[in-house]
């Protein structure tokens, strides 16, 4: 059975992906797609997008350090840097795999306690989530009118439009959810594993805890928003990168940030696919052809995953020397 799950685990998240992008890339043409990567993209706009990719995980790394401070535990700023670079580029291999990554690599550096750091990072994902909800619903609700008002305008009936959305399309979607909830069901049983441990459940709520005891409490909200600002700009600042999507506006460029962000919790590679298809289909509702939104897609995931391997490596690099140094001060 155990071996069963593993297989699940590790494989289902590449075969999941691989289908996805197979079937949204499978008519492309890859050397105008190679065309549009040296001649239409605009690089300073994309190296403007890129800064905005590293400091969300700057902010993570200070927002994690004031968490960890009520439990006694003080890690430096660049080891929680360094972990959460790393444990980025390790879900690329293993999806999901990031928190347990990130909390193993603060324990081998700093000495924090596992179960500890690991209760932080599920409070984090609860402001996380929180804040998602209400970037969604704000996204959603900005757009409504104007979306009622192209409906109208345009004389478009609601049964026209999704008729763009195929029964693939539908398919896709719905195994996406499927395989979502397949792992958040997953998660939840190894929880449970977890409570057995009694030494380690009462460190890892302790962790769940935290946030009750955050001395700075108005910083860490502003560490939040900013992560997720921060994750928008870095989204958003991308469309510009392209004359076809350099006239979306930015409430249009949250909403299609907020079906981008849903489509990653299916636990595939940083995204790869329901990320793909969430981003072109919703480009394609907004008027660019569905030939150019594929190029954005790919293009933009591209170099954004690009940059999460860079910096796991700068992660992995200054962790190594940090090593080295903190041993050569031990040798008497």
């Amino acid at each position: 059975m155990k071996s069963v799950i593993n297989i699940f685990k590790f494989f289902l998240p590449f075969l999941l992906g691989v289908c996805i992008l197979w079937w949204i890339y499978r008519g492309t043409d890859w050397r105008e797609m190679l065309h549009g990567f040296l001649h239409e993209l605009h690089w300073g706009w994309m190296s403007l997008s890129l800064v905005f990719g590293v400091v969300p995980l700057t902010f993570r790394a200070l927002r994690w350090k004031l968490a960890l401070r009520p439990l006694n535990e003080h890690p430096s700023a660049r080891v929680c840097s360094d972990a959460i670079f790393l444990s980025y580029a390790a879900s690329l291999a293993v999806p999901r795999i990031g928190e347990v990554t990130r909390c193993g690599t603060l324990k081998k550096y700093a000495g924090v306690s596992f179960s500890k750091s690991l209760g932080t990072v599920v409070a984090e994902r609860v402001v996380d989530s929180a804040l998602m909800i209400i970037i969604a619903l704000i996204g959603f609700f900005s757009q409504l009118p104007q979306f009622l008002n192209f409906l109208h305008t345009t004389g478009t009936q609601p049964r026209e439009l999704l008729a763009r959305f195929t029964s693939t399309g539908y398919l896709v979607t719905l195994l996406c959810i499927v395989v979502a909830a397949a792992f958040l069901g997953l998660l939840l049983w190894k929880v449970a594993l977890f409570k057995k441990g009694r030494e380690k459940v009462q460190g890892f709520f302790e962790g769940v805890a935290s946030l009750r005891k955050v001395e700075n409490a108005p910083l860490y909200i502003l560490y939040s928003i900013g992560i997720w600002a921060a994750y928008y700009l870095h989204f958003y600042l991308a469309f510009f990168c392209f004359d076809f999507t350099s006239d979306i506006d930015p409430l249009a460029g949250l909403l299609i940030f907020c079906a981008g962000s849903f489509a990653v919790l299916v636990p595939t590679p940083n995204g790869a696919g329901p990320w793909h298809f969430a981003v072109k289909t919703m480009l394609v509702l907004y008027g660019v052809a569905e030939a150019p939104a594929i190029l954005f897609a790919f293009l933009v995931h591209a170099v954004q995953t690009l940059l999460v391997v860079v910096m796991g490596a700068w992660g992995w690099l200054d962790l190594t020397m940090f090593q080295q140094k903190t041993s050569k001060k031990q040798i008497p």
